[in-house]
C-alpha cells in the first residue's frame, strides 16, 4: 500500500519517528538501528514503509532503506518472530551484523542478542543463512537468490578471476539499483546479462 514516505522529521523517540507530510504527521515503529541513519528532526527524509493491519490495529513501520525493510521482511519469515520482535531484534543489532553472525553459522553469538532465544536463534539460522549476503560498500544489505537468473554473469567474471563471493556481492548490489529502472527491466534476458557484466567489470577494476 505505501512503499516510502517523503517529509520533515518532527519527532525521534526509542523506536519511533514522527514524520510531517504536508501537515499530515505520521507516527512509525522504526528499529533503533535505522533511527541514526535516518536524519535529525528537522531534516527532510525518506522512510520505507511496511503497515500491519489487523482487527485491533494498524501499525506504521519505517526503515531507513529498502534493504533494511528487507531484512525485516525476512526476519518475520521466521516462525515466532513478529513484527515487534523483529524491531527489537534490528534495534539492538546491525543487520550487517546480523547477517554477518548468520553467515558465520554463529549460534552462541546469535542466541546473545536481545529478543532472540535459543530456539529462535535455531529457527532463525535454518530460515535465513545463506539467503542474504552483505556488501562490502557501507555494509548495505543485498540479496543473492540461489538460482540467480544472472548465475552466467557471476560465472564469467569469476573465470576472469575475480573472487566470486565479491562478484555475487557485485552483482546483486547492481541488480538492486538497475531494478529501479524501467528500461532496464524492459530489455531481454541477454542485454540486462551485458549491462551487468559492463558495470561488473567497471566497478570492480
Amino acid at each position: 500500500m505505501f512503499n516510502s514516505l517523503t517529509g520533515i522529521i518532527t519527532g525521534k523517540f526509542p523506536k519511533q519517528l514522527f514524520l510531517d507530510t504536508n501537515g499530515v504527521e505520521w507516527d512509525l515503529c522504526v528499529p533503533d538501528s535505522n533511527l541514526d541513519m535516518i536524519g535529525v528532526v528537522g531534516s527532510e527524509a525518506r522512510v520505507f514503509t511496511w503497515l500491519q493491519h489487523t482487527d485491533q490495529l494498524m501499525t506504521l513501520y519505517g526503515f531507513a532503506s529498502a534493504e533494511e525493510r528487507s531484512v525485516f521482511l525476512d526476519l518475520l519469515k521466521v516462525d515466532g518472530v513478529g513484527p515487534k520482535g523483529a524491531v527489537k531484534i534490528m534495534s539492538s543489532v546491525s543487520s550487517s551484523r546480523l547477517l554477518e553472525v548468520l553467515e558465520n553459522g554463529d549460534l552462541e553469538m546469535l542466541e546473545k542478542i536481545p529478543g532472540v532465544g535459543k530456539k529462535t536463534a535455531g529457527k532463525m539460522m535454518l530460515t535465513l543463512k545463506g539467503k542474504l549476503k552483505i556488501s562490502e560498500s557501507a555494509g548495505t544489505v543485498v540479496r543473492v537468490e540461489a538460482a540467480s537468473p544472472y548465475a552466467d554473469v557471476v560465472q564469467s567474471l569469476a573465470s576472469m578471476g575475480y573472487d566470486k563471493r565479491t562478484v555475487e556481492q557485485k552483482v546483486a548490489q547492481l541488480v538492486e539499483q538497475l531494478g529501479e529502472d524501467a528500461g532496464f527491466a524492459s530489455k531481454s534476458q541477454k542485454e540486462r546479462e551485458d549491462i551487468l557484466f559492463r558495470r561488473a567489470i567497471v566497478e570492480l577494476a
